[in-house]
């Protein structure tokens, strides 16, 4: 069977030395994505002003004339939602100590071999999709709460009644509201009108927190 053809990504490649950068570009780009390129920090914000959240990933150089690859991080973190990853000559603890604080999702030290460029590149495009989907997770909780007591309320209800958490309480309400075509805020109406209400759902919800624990 053949298998599916990889997901393509936008990839910004930021680093000053451009042969280094030409040669990352191309074993990014023969991995199936398309790259942006930048040999300085400077440069990088512009095409992240351009194109944004379609960046899926950033490979930032740590040592760069100017605005160093982590002042860079410093200012995506504070200001954008662009996930990054470092290049480093440097492999001593400290370095990779301050790539992590700086919330890099991968570290690569140089020299770089395609082998290894590329399985650290594909862990980082993997843990960056992880935080994306955390973030819009957590920005859809955050609205729905905010949207009405009853939801906050539903969800303390479901947490307290199946021993789960809050995210998988409002992703249980949220599923089953949407298999029921209905919004929200009326199914956690339901379940907090009457213990009969929440009865009559108890099987349902129950099958599907089930469903999420069966490896």
């Amino acid at each position: 069977m053949e298998l599916p053809a990889p997901t393509r990504r936008l990839v910004l490649i930021v680093d000053d030395d451009s042969l280094l950068r030409e040669y990352l570009a191309e074993v990014v780009g023969h991995a199936g994505h398309e790259v942006l390129q930048a040999a300085s920090s400077a440069a990088a914000l512009r095409l992240i002003e351009q194109h944004g959240a379609a960046i899926a990933l950033a490979l930032l150089d740590i040592e760069m004339p100017g605005m160093s690859g982590l002042e860079l991080a410093c200012l995506l973190r504070q200001e954008t939602t662009v996930p990054f990853m470092f290049l480093s000559a440097s492999d001593d603890g400290a370095t990779a100590r301050g790539a992590a604080e700086a919330g890099a999702v991968g570290y690569v030290v140089k020299p770089i071999d395609a082998g290894p460029l590329l399985a650290a590149f594909e862990a980082a495009l993997a843990r960056a999709d992880d935080i994306r989907q955390l973030r819009r997770s957590e920005a859809s909780l955050s609205s729905a709460l905010a949207a009405g007591r009853e939801t906050s309320i539903a969800v303390g209800v479901l947490m307290a009644r199946f021993h789960i958490d809050r995210h998988q309480a409002f992703d249980v309400l949220r599923e089953h509201a949407r298999s029921q075509r209905r919004k929200l805020g009326e199914v956690a109406e339901q379940i907090l009108a009457t213990e009969e209400g929440l009865g009559g759902l108890h099987g349902e919800i129950g099958e599907r927190i089930r469903s999420r624990a069966r490896p």
